[in-house]
């Protein structure tokens, strides 16, 4: 189990740096790239790591498609991101600190900023 745990967290590593090391974590939706973004902001410990990859995997192609809707208003496409993030959150909570999970939010915050910014022609 140790091994298949290192070879994962060192493929994840490995895969986010060749593919988008300099990235924030709002803009990509690749979960492996995310979670390296996310994990280097948050500090986050290999075990938080491990939880929280499945719940982005979950959630990228959701945010994806949202985000690369063009006919969706930006108070829709907000709407819609908030309501996956909130679907998230308790299983969130339960992985991340008080502080880790406050700034979370406020990287999703940004997320949406951004996929609304993107609709104005901004991005």
């Amino acid at each position: 189990m140790r091994k298949l745990f290192t070879f994962l967290t060192s493929a994840a590593c490995l895969f986010a740096f060749l593919t988008l090391a300099p990235a924030a974590p709002g803009q990509t939706t690749d979960p492996a790239a995310k979670m390296q973004a996310l994990s280097q902001q948050l500090k986050l410990t290999p075990q938080q790591k491990m939880q929280m990859l499945p719940i982005l995997k979950e959630e990228g192609p959701k945010i994806e498609a949202i985000k690369n809707n063009p006919s969706l208003p930006p108070m829709q496409k907000m709407k819609q991101l908030r309501a996956i993030h909130n679907e998230s959150a308790p299983q969130l909570q339960k992985i991340l600190s008080p502080a880790q999970y406050q700034q979370l939010q406020a990287i999703r915050q940004q997320e949406i900023q951004q996929a609304i910014a993107k609709k104005r022609g901004g991005g």
